[in-house]
């Protein structure tokens, strides 16, 4: 885990506020292309909605949601919409009874499906933590630009603790353009140049 042991109370805490458990590393429903699920940290997440970003306008999917603590934090702090995918049912069993206990459940829904091959449709705001390779990212992209042809809207897809790989790939995926990069390095110790969340945009046609 990055956390420090000083951040660790704030992650109960904000599990507490939002009447959720979602820490803890799970290696449920990893495999060669799937990476084990690790919570996206609050610091991080708190940073992401402070960016102005994501509104309730937006439609968040989050690839490899694990436990959904993408998807409740964003549902709660910028009152969007936000969809979890995740192979683990373990993981996603987890999420569901999170679900029943969150305040603004009717925001968000999970669903049991391989990344390649769910379908986008109303979403238009994309999260990856290093979830999988980046074969499967390519295929993800694919599936992304494919919805974006069909029903042109504007898309932005944010990419926390970037491998080099995910980088290569986002850098040079058709129609996707640099945007930003919100730096996360001074929330953690050792400035990680991975901390930091990439930001990129497919413009409305």
């Amino acid at each position: 885990m990055k956390q420090e042991t000083e951040n660790q109370l704030s992650e109960r805490d904000w599990d507490r506020k939002l009447n959720i458990h979602t820490t803890g590393r799970d290696e449920s429903g990893s495999d060669e292309q799937n990476f084990p699920y690790e919570p996206t940290p609050y610091a991080v997440l708190e940073r992401l909605a402070a960016s102005g970003y994501i509104s309730s306008d937006n439609h968040v999917l989050d690839y490899g949601c694990g436990k959904g603590r993408v998807c409740f934090f964003l549902a709660a702090a910028c009152g969007c919409r936000a969809t979890g995918i995740d192979l683990s049912e373990k993981l996603l069993s987890t999420a569901e009874s999170n679900r029943r206990q969150f305040q603004k459940r009717n925001l968000v829904r999970f669903q049991k499906c391989m990344a390649e091959h769910f379908e986008v449709t109303a979403e238009d705001t994309f999260f990856f933590f290093n979830p999988f390779k980046d074969v499967v990212l390519r295929s993800v992209l694919g599936q992304i630009r494919k919805s974006w042809l069909e029903t042109p809207r504007p898309l932005q897809i944010f990419c926390y603790y970037p491998s080099d790989e995910f980088v290569t790939c986002l850098m040079t995926a058709p129609d996707l353009l640099f945007e930003d990069e919100i730096d996360c390095r001074d929330l953690f110790p050792g400035n990680n140049d991975r901390e930091r969340i990439l930001v990129f945009r497919m413009d409305a046609i």
